[in-house]
């Protein structure tokens, strides 16, 4: 190998205190066309000197060269699995500055997912050690601390997005919000703005960010429930983003939305910083640009083709840089998810996330567990499956399968409420259905069905 020092630990080898000592990466690659498979092992080791001490060549170790330090702190290679291509690198806390993802994942990242002698990359995870973990802010709120203010001891938050995605003006949407808060004896929580809902000439942000807020507040005081809306901040520009923030709080909010993938994990945990009072609810809009693979090869599955990091690992470092609701995925949806939203739930919720052939498994030394958000084209007819498979400490979020309900948008909130409530208690959906053939979840079903709709 072409590098200054031994990258690759000797068969056999593990890091020792690992969650005090050590932050883990797991890979997975496939090597470039012309580089054969017996350089597996120099590949692994390049992938562990470019992200952290080494580079393509050796260098001065003169006096002041720094690589005697550079030795001992370098990443090392293990559990490398020559047949699915997998391989995890151990790194020493110390070359990671506490509290900067963006200085952590440049470190384990930045330059291997680019690396020539790669034709396909997959970081399916991280363990974070303790000091690191707890150097992250975590969720303000959290499960415990929305159950709190929303005053809902137990079941899933219900939520919907207008649709069409784009086309009501601030006015149609507040009118819309208090259709939703009041439908099926208001048993419904929930209004969201679509991702790409900003600002608009025709629904400016200030304007919907008070009209919503106003209905959200006379609701909640006509009929003792409260409500919540995930209002969109989301821009390019951070102080414009803080300002919108500022907004919701002006008009008695509780929730700012962000888009935290385009917005990124600099802002995501900026605005956690700067908004006391305030859950952020987070949408993953483009991130299947980080997560998807084309190829057969999730968590080790045959051969990758693409550049990607997993869904898993995203909700990790949403968790760690504060969001108390997050886009998880589930399962019956129009999106594809690699069976992950069970894992990225544990992820999201648990004190210890489990290790598995799909996770590093994480200790989360007490910080706050985060709501996952199950949405993608749901319908009363698929929802059960989500609060079976996640539990009741999830958001339903569905838009069209309740703006789409053929009776229209009260007979769609009935439809989901009824589902909702037959799914919590374990009941049999089809059987209900057919004792109540003039409900309005029947109906629901007649015209949608108990699966998906993919294409549309």
């Amino acid at each position: 190998m072409a590098v200054q020092f031994n990258y690759v630990a000797p068969k056999g080898w593990k890091p020792k205190n690992p969650d005090e000592d050590y932050l883990i990466t797991e890979l997975d690659i496939e090597l470039a066309d012309g580089i054969s498979d017996d350089k597996f092992e120099d590949a692994a080791g390049s992938c562990a000197a470019e992200s952290s001490t080494g580079t393509w060549t050796k260098v001065d170790e003169g006096k002041h060269s720094g690589t005697k330090l550079a030795d001992k702190l370098k990443g090392i290679a293990y559990d490398l699995d020559p047949k699915t291509k997998t391989f995890k690198i151990a790194y020493k806390k110390e070359i990671f500055e506490p509290g900067n993802m963006a200085g952590i994942l440049a470190g384990v990242a930045g330059n291997i997912d680019s690396m020539k002698m790669l034709k396909a990359f997959r970081l399916l995870d991280i363990r974070f050690p303790k000091s690191l973990v707890q150097s992250f802010p975590g969720p303000q709120f959290g499960i415990t601390g929305v159950r709190e203010f929303m005053q809902m001891e137990k079941g899933p938050l219900m939520c919907t997005v207008p649709k069409p995605k784009i086309g009501r003006t601030a006015k149609e949407q507040a009118y819309l919000a208090k259709i939703l808060f009041t439908a099926a004896n208001g048993e419904f929580q929930g209004i969201k703005d679509d991702e790409n809902l900003t600002s608009l000439y025709f629904n400016k942000f200030e304007d919907r960010c008070k009209l919503v807020h106003e209905v959200q507040r006379d609701i909640e005081k006509k009929s003792g429930k409260r409500k919540m809306y995930f209002c969109n901040t989301t821009h390019s520009d951070l102080d414009i983003m803080l300002d919108r923030a500022d907004m919701i709080k002006a008009n008695g909010g509780r929730w700012m939305m962000m888009d935290v993938v385009v917005t990124g994990f600099t802002a995501v945990q900026t605005a956690r910083k700067h908004n006391p009072g305030l859950a952020i609810h987070a949408h993953r809009a483009m991130h299947g640009l980080l997560d998807r693979e084309s190829g057969a090869g999730v968590h080790d599955k045959g051969e990758i083709i693409d550049f990607s990091m997993s869904m898993v690992l995203i909700a990790k470092l949403m968790r760690l840089l504060g969001v108390d609701s997050l886009h998880g995925g589930a399962p019956k949806t129009k999106m594809e998810n690699y069976n992950e939203p069970k894992l990225i739930q544990e992820v999201l919720q648990a004190d210890i996330t489990p290790e598995s052939a799909m996770t590093l498994g994480q200790n989360w030394y007490g910080m706050k567990a985060v709501w996952h958000t199950a949405s993608g084209g749901l319908h009363p007819g698929t929802i059960g499956e989500s609060i079976i498979k996640l539990g009741e400490d999830i958001v339903i979020q569905a838009g069209g399968g309740v703006l789409g309900h053929p009776w229209g948008i009260e007979a769609g909130v009935e439809a989901m409420v009824q589902a909702r409530d037959i799914a919590v208690s374990r009941g049999d959906l089809k059987k209900w259905i057919i004792e109540n053939p003039d409900s309005s979840l029947a109906k629901a079903a007649s015209f949608w069905g108990f699966d998906p709709r993919i294409v549309y």
